[in-house]
């Protein structure tokens, strides 16, 4: 066996382990790439629970008045529950006379929403101002602010993480333009009526699209 051929046999060997390895490789990056999204997908629920939580107990040091910017888009399976929760604080505050409003984006998919916070206590308006889809924010007696902010710009998505700031500078301005929105807004039920003119569907129709009761859409649409 000649220098040739044995250098001929060591190349193919090399090619061989060379190819063994970059499989290797990529199912390394591959399973490297999944465990980096399971991760990132825990991290964004994590931050997700503490705006909630952040939002709840804030609330809950309300004396006077609670204001706020929210996106309102239905809720997940997951948010079914913070959603609850969040419209239970509602209850016990207006009981205890602070005043709830909150102002959402005129959407149709928002009605379940405003409708649950509503019958909670708080008074709705739905607003065509822009800001909610980059920015959400509640004032808690123009002294503390809860700012949300989405992973990314638009009207559908998500919040991601919660901001408390204890700053009065800050809840005065955005106080002010909350109400520079709100006196140009459309009441719930003005939006509910607008919405059945809109469509020309009928309460029973609408019922499931709005998740209202046949009968709360009938008594809005009568008065």
């Amino acid at each position: 066996m000649n220098v040739e051929t044995i250098l001929l046999i060591l190349e193919s060997i090399l090619l061989v382990v060379t190819i063994i390895l970059l499989l290797y490789s990529i199912k390394e990056g591959k399973e490297r790439r999944s465990l980096l999204l399971e991760v990132g997908k825990a991290t964004k629920i994590l931050t997700r629970q503490e705006y909630f939580l952040t939002v709840k107990d804030s609330m809950m040091d309300a004396e006077k008045e609670i204001t706020g910017f929210i996106t309102g888009r239905p809720p997940s399976q997951d948010d079914e529950k913070r959603i609850k929760d969040i419209a239970h604080n509602i209850e016990i505050l207006t009981s205890r006379g602070v005043k709830v409003k909150y102002l959402m984006p005129k959407f149709h998919d928002r009605i379940q929403i405003g409708y649950l916070y509503k019958k909670a206590g708080a008074e709705i308006r739905y607003s065509p101002c822009a800001i909610a889809n980059n920015i959400r924010y509640i004032i808690i007696d123009e002294r503390i602010t809860v700012i949300g902010i989405p992973e990314c710009v638009g009207e559908k998505e998500a919040t991601r993480k919660g901001y408390r700031i204890p700053a009065e500078g800050l809840a005065s301005i955005l106080k002010d333009h909350f109400y520079s929105c709100w006196d140009q807004s459309t009441v719930f039920e003005d939006y509910v009526r607008e919405i059945v003119k809109q469509t020309g569907a009928s309460p029973k129709m609408l019922e499931k699209e709005l998740h209202i009761e046949k009968k709360e859409i009938e008594k809005i649409v009568s008065i």
